[in-house]
Formats: C-alpha cells, sequence, structure tokens
C-alpha cells in the first residue's frame, strides 16, 4: 500500500564503505562493518519496546474522554497496525544490512589488486534526480583546498552539508464552485448540497491533518528519512462541516481512495488462505466490531496462536538478549491480548463489506462533527452513490482510505498495491451521530435506507440518480444433502382364511 513509506535506509555498511587509497584500510573496514552491524541489530532491539509505545501514543493523540469501548477498539486496532509495521521494517532492515555485508566482502574482494585511487579533483559536482518519493531533488558537492589535515579536522565548517526543503501547504476548497471542478454531476446528485455548503464552516481537522503531515516531513527530513512521498502530502482537498436546517450534522471531505484490506468474522467466514492466516501484516481487527453470534472460531486465531508458540520458545533460549526478551514478553501480552479478542468478537471484512477509514484522533475525539466508528457514510464517485459505514481507523497524517470492497465497486483493477482512484475526485459525505446504539454484522440493505433517509434530511437525491445496492458475497456453505432412505415394500400380512364348520360344504373360493 502507498500508505506505508517505513521504507528501510540504506545499510549502515553500505554508507560506510568509500575506497581508501591503501590496501589495509579496506581490510579494516571489514571488520568494523562487522562489528558496526552486530551492534546496530542489538539496539534495535533494545529500542523497539520504546518506539512502539511512542507510535501508538502518536497515533491516536489526542485522546479526549469517550466511550470506553471505542476506545479500546481503536487502541487496539493502532496497536496492531503499528506492531505490523515495526516488525515488517525489521525485516527489511535485516535484510538490507545483510545484502550489505556480500556488497562489501564482495567489494574487498574486487579492490585488492587495484591501484590507488586518485584525488578527487576541486570543484562541484551537481546531480538533479527523482527521489522515490517524487520530490524533485538537487545535490551539489563542492570540493576546495585547504590547509593541513590536523587544522581541517578541527575546524567545523572544513566538512559541512546544507539541506532544505520547500513545501508548499495548500488552502482548502471552501464553495460548491471548487467542489465541482473534481465532479460536475455533484450538485445535480446531490441538490440540497450547495446551500449547505455556501454556509460550511472549514473544519479545523483540515488545519489538524497538514500539521501533522509537517510534523512528520519534519522529523524525516532532519534525520534524513524517506519522507512522505507527494502524493500523499496533497491527498485531501478539503474538509468542511455543516448542518441541515434541521440540524442534522455533516462532516464533508473531498479526497482520492487508496484501500484497507484487514478484517476477519468466523461467523461470516470461516476460512481464510493460509497466507493470509499465517501473515504477521495482515490484521484481524477493524475498529467497528460486535460481540460474536456463533460458536465458529475466528480463523485468524490459529495464526496468531502460532506466533504466541514461537515467541514463547524464543524467550527461554539461553541464545536471547536481555533486550529481545523485553521485546518479546511485550509481543507475548499483545498476542495473547489479541487471541482473547479474536475469539469473542466479529470484525468487518474489508473484502466483502463497503466501509471508509478515518484518521484515528478524529475518531478518537469529542468534536461534534466528528465522525465516529459505525456512523452512517456515502461515498460519492463519478455519477454513482455508494452506502457506507466508518469501518476503521487510520494514521493521522493521511486520508482517502476505504474497503477493498467499496475500492473494487470503484475500480475493478483496485487491489491493496494498485488504489482505484488517484486524483481527488472523490467525495466523502459522512453524518456524526448517526451510528446504531448497538453494533451488529453488516446488513447492506439497512445501510442502504438509512443512508437514503439521511441524504434526506440534506435535500435528498437528485432526479435520475439512485444509491447502489450491495450483494452479499461472502460465499454461504452449502448444507449437505441428506441421502435418501432405502425404499422398503411393505409388509403385508397374510389374511388367515375363515375357520371351517363341522360337516359343512367347502368354501368355494378355495375350490
Amino acid at each position: 500500500m502507498d500508505r506505508r513509506n517505513l521504507l528501510a535506509s540504506p545499510g549502515m555498511a553500505e554508507r560506510m564503505i568509500f575506497k581508501k587509497r591503501r590496501r589495509n584500510g579496506l581490510a579494516w573496514l571489514g571488520a568494523g562493518l562487522l562489528v558496526l552491524t552486530l551492534g546496530g541489530v542489538g539496539l534495535y532491539f533494545k529500542g523497539l519496546a520504546a518506539h512502539l509505545k511512542h507510535g501508538i501514543k502518536e497515533a491516536i493523540s489526542p485522546t479526549p474522554v469517550i466511550p470506553a469501548p471505542d476506545k479500546d477498539d481503536i487502541y487496539r486496532q493502532a496497536e496492531a497496525r503499528i506492531r505490523a509495521e515495526m516488525e515488517e521494517k525489521y525485516e527489511r532492515d535485516i535484510a538490507a544490512l545483510k545484502k550489505s555485508l556480500a556488497e562489501a566482502e564482495r567489494q574487498n574482494a574486487e579492490t585488492q589488486d587495484q591501484p590507488d585511487v586518485p584525488v578527487a579533483e576541486t570543484g562541484s559536482v551537481s546531480d538533479v534526480r527523482k527521489l522515490r518519493s517524487g520530490i524533485p531533488f538537487k545535490s551539489e558537492v563542492k570540493i576546495v583546498k585547504g590547509g593541513i589535515a590536523s587544522r581541517e579536522r578541527l575546524d567545523e565548517t572544513s566538512y559541512t552539508a546544507t539541506y532544505q526543503l520547500s513545501l508548499r501547504l495548500p488552502t482548502p476548497a471552501k464553495t460548491m464552485a471548487e467542489l465541482i471542478t473534481s465532479n460536475p454531476d455533484l450538485a445535480k446528485m446531490l441538490p440540497g448540497l450547495p446551500p449547505l455548503v455556501e454556509k460550511s464552516e472549514v473544519s479545523t481537522w483540515f488545519g489538524k491533518l497538514y500539521e501533522n503531515k509537517v510534523a512528520r516531513v519534519r522529523r524525516d527530513a532532519t534525520s534524513l528519512n524517506e519522507l512522505l512521498t507527494k502524493h500523499n502530502i496533497y491527498d485531501c482537498e478539503t474538509i468542511l462541516q455543516f448542518q441541515s436546517p434541521s440540524g442534522r450534522k455533516v462532516f464533508f471531505m473531498q479526497s482520492e481512495m487508496d484501500v484497507v484490506s484487514d478484517g476477519s468474522d468466523g461467523d461470516r467466514m470461516a476460512t481464510l488462505p493460509d497466507d493470509i492466516v499465517n501473515s504477521p501484516n495482515y490484521q484481524p481487527f477493524t475498529s467497528y466490531g460486535w460481540s460474536k453470534k456463533s460458536q465458529t472460531p475466528n480463523p485468524m486465531t490459529a495464526g496468531w496462536e502460532k506466533r504466541l508458540a514461537a515467541a514463547q520458545k524464543e524467550l527461554v533460549l539461553p541464545t536471547t538478549t536481555a533486550a529481545r526478551k523485553t521485546w518479546l514478553r511485550e509481543r507475548s501480552q499483545f498476542l495473547k491480548r489479541g487471541i482473547e479478542d479474536l475469539k469473542n468478537r466479529s470484525f468487518l471484512i474489508a473484502e466483502y463489506d463497503p466501509f471508509i477509514v478515518i484518521p484515528v484522533n478524529i475518531l478518537a475525539s469529542n468534536d461534534a462533527f466528528a465522525p465516529k466508528a459505525g456512523d452512517y457514510a456515502v461515498v460519492i464517485y463519478g455519477k454513482n452513490l455508494y452506502p457506507a459505514i466508518v469501518g476503521d481507523g487510520g494514521p493521522t497524517f493521511i486520508v482517502g482510505e476505504a474497503s477493498l470492497r467499496l475500492a473494487h465497486e470503484l475500480n475493478p483493477k483496485a487491489t491493496p498495491y494498485n488504489r482505484p482512484v488517484s486524483d481527488l475526485k472523490i467525495s466523502y459525505l459522512v453524518f456524526p451521530s448517526s451510528r446504531e446504539a448497538e453494533r451488529a454484522p453488516p446488513d447492506y440493505e439497512k445501510w442502504r435506507q438509512r443512508c437514503f433517509e439521511l441524504l434526506g434530511e440534506i435535500g435528498g437525491v437528485g432526479e435520475g440518480y439512485q444509491l447502489h445496492q450491495w450483494q452479499d458475497l461472502i460465499p454461504k456453505p452449502v448444507p449437505p444433502v441428506p441421502a435418501p432412505a432405502p425404499s422398503v415394500p411393505p409388509i403385508t400380512p397374510p389374511v388367515p382364511p375363515p375357520p371351517a364348520s363341522a360337516g359343512s360344504a367347502p368354501d368355494k373360493a378355495h375350490e
């Protein structure tokens, strides 16, 4: 998914490989590289627990007081995502370090018989290229004559670098004229929308969204980490809030659509492919969940129990470091909580259920216009209106995500790695405080009817347009056909002949 930008930075070992003038320096470099690599792995585990706690705190901040079930759901879902991302990053980092070691050995072998590398010429070298995140980047290396090395080593200005990143923050779209540039049919589809938009206010969440983007860019730029892509910087056209004359509140967002593929529900889908069950990255939870309705186990439970057993087995090994044991204990507690949750609750399934994703800090707020998990929503794209609910919480620095089912309806080519719509042409219309008092499994026809009623409160659906009607695509188990009972011919008891009277003539029927 495009949203996950936790990519491994170039290996520490690779950055340290320079061609020395003396052959002996290469041998020392290889030895030092190995030590630094092993030390880096140890430091990674030592700080992992602290990073996890910080990541969860950042993901759900701010955290005003809200009903406990919502808070628990949001925290659990955010924690699961952060842990999966960190473990995935760890695997990438280890792979990068191994690759760097192999590259170092190869370079050492190749340079054993090479002549000394000449001293670089003075002057400047410029290079313009495109970074992975799509930011035009210009680097310039200037080399000038200096004094003797012992003096230059003490001079702070002898070896410096300057890095300047420029970013223009967008202004939100505020008028209907600006909105219809993304979708010319918007006013026709919802004829009551223009007067409401003209009286709307820009939501404070638009400003907070870009504050979070800027904070992340500042953090990553100062540590030379992979930056947010330009696509993810400019992923939101506007966030507006308004209400109908009757007081119905509306949260309106214009954005793109990325894809999520989380969720599981043993009651409705008792089996999942092995690659999903055993994946450490697939998240079985969504922020919207409900109590299980049957005794059928969640298929993701087996994979989580397997990972718990592996963690506990590694925990008792004598070769496991103290830092690693601390991490394993914390991971085991997390897995136990997750297994308990999987045994008692069910969740949406992104591949089959139409839902949208809202940043977790919005879901956790007490803002009257902020959506909550379970609130009804209508997604508008092109000439179509799709009923849905708010089903999951996402990162605080990006917006515009929906379930794979909804994404695939917009674009059949959509996958978890291929967004259905990259342009800012999707309208997300959410009705705060519209969620049901009691959470329950998806009822698509009920969702559609309720969304139709809510749209009626803000002017209704325009002539010639209608809400999409979702079909339940979850395979239903075919009940076994009972084998037919063996056919047994009826037994007719014999009819005894009437008793004959003494001295009487024989019955003619027996003659």
